[in-house]
């Protein structure tokens, strides 16, 4: 095995909103800049499959979102997406990466979607994987709730987290069990690699995921409709919106989601869920190469 796929990332940290937040930094920064951002209840090293595919070409920087990874859970924060994208905001100017193309999954893929409909010309490239939220239809179905009926949602979730007690377990295999569990279509020598990284021990030497839980419950946050529709539309950079056949989240394409952005294409990967970087990691890396190479 070469060197440079046995060393790993150098731990780093910066401070957003009086926050300390983790970072990895994959090196090699005479390269151009790559942002990985995760998703809800995941971590920075949930991407070390990409990045070790990627830092020979790229400088792959890869935060832990506040109350995710290492980075400190935020005493009172609804955790909502702007939160998320101040984080992102506040690392590219601190480090100077822009322009910086992205990869964001999921909730990050919603940031980093975010994050360049409000700094455009900070972005170079962008790709997205089930980042657009859930398809239109079931969008409708959330706007025609009333405010009040979302907040006492919120509120009870809320006070639910509150009694509930980080769930241990008695071994790091018995946690990764848990995490295939949640996605079979990882290996086991994935899930063994994402729980090592994404649990901590406890005192009685159990081990407990690392996220703040207080994280799960969304903001009951409501946008007036197109409001979302004309952020996507400012984003000017190629941007690849990447989904798996068998995930929940759509085809941008079909739905008319991707239309609001002008230079975007849609790529579905075959025999491939929400995790579409873990269950087809090879052919992911081979469409990332192609799309950021190409002027």
């Amino acid at each position: 095995m070469a060197a440079q796929e046995i060393i790993g990332p150098v731990s780093s940290y910066y401070v957003s909103q009086r926050l300390r937040l983790h970072f990895v930094d994959w090196g090699n920064e005479a390269k151009p800049p790559l942002l990985l951002v995760h998703g809800g209840k995941d971590h920075a090293r949930s991407w070390d499959f990409v990045a070790r595919a990627l830092r020979d070409d790229y400088h792959v920087i890869v935060p832990d979102l506040r109350g995710h990874g290492d980075s400190a859970w935020a005493q009172g924060s609804t955790y909502t997406l702007p939160e998320y994208v101040l984080d992102v905001a506040q690392l590219v100017e601190v480090l100077g990466l822009a322009p910086v193309s992205i990869i964001g999954h999921s909730m990050g893929a919603a940031v980093s979607l975010y994050y360049t409909g409000v700094y455009p010309e900070k972005v170079a490239k962008l790709i997205a994987i089930e980042g657009m939220g859930a398809p239109p239809e079931l969008r409708i179905l959330n706007q025609n709730r009333e405010l009040w009926e979302m907040t006492t949602a919120w509120i009870d979730a809320v006070r639910s987290g509150a009694r509930r007690q980080p769930r241990r377990y008695a071994t790091i295999d018995e946690a990764a069990a848990r995490m295939q569990g949640e996605n079979p279509n990882l290996t086991a020598a994935q899930a063994h690699h994402l729980t090592v990284h994404g649990v901590a021990r406890n005192e009685d030497g159990s081990f407990s995921w690392k996220f703040d839980n207080a994280s799960r419950p969304l903001f009951p946050q409501r946008m007036a409709p197109g409001t979302l529709e004309r952020l996507w539309q400012r984003i000017s950079c190629p941007t690849l919106l990447v989904h798996g056949a068998d995930g929940w989240h759509g085809d941008p394409d079909k739905d008319g989601r991707a239309a609001h952005i002008a230079n975007a294409r849609v790529l579905e990967i075959p025999r491939a869920g929400h995790w579409v970087h873990h269950d087809q990691l090879e052919l992911f890396i081979a469409s990332v190469r192609s799309f950021l190479a190409t002027d």
